[in-house]
């Protein structure tokens, strides 16, 4: 799955799905770009990035839910709906410069 990908379906990793049995979370390869290879999994105490993100080469990217507050608040900001390529690449600068 792309980063672009993950951040068109961010309402899709609801916290309380089982699967996520601790908060979602964002790894992807670097640098990041809209093409970054990505996985969403559930955060592991005292581990930074899990063994099947490390596997895959990822790092650790952003929660989704900062994700969800970020894409909020640049929708919020706009007169028209941004697209998801400027709505990924306002969260890839908040990862890369605020996280």
């Amino acid at each position: 799955m792309k980063l672009l990908d993950i951040v068109g379906r961010l309402s899709e990793f609801d916290e309380e799905d089982p699967v996520y049995a601790a908060e979602p979370t964002i790894y992807a390869a670097e640098p990041w770009t809209e093409d970054s290879d990505a996985m969403v999994l559930p955060q592991q105490d005292g581990v930074l990035v899990p063994p099947e993100a490390a596997k895959e080469g990822l790092a650790y990217f952003l929660e989704i839910n900062l994700a969800i507050e970020i894409t909020e608040a640049l929708v919020a900001s706009q007169k028209e709906k941004p697209s998801i390529s400027a709505i990924c690449e306002r969260v890839i600068y908040y990862a890369t410069y605020d996280a």
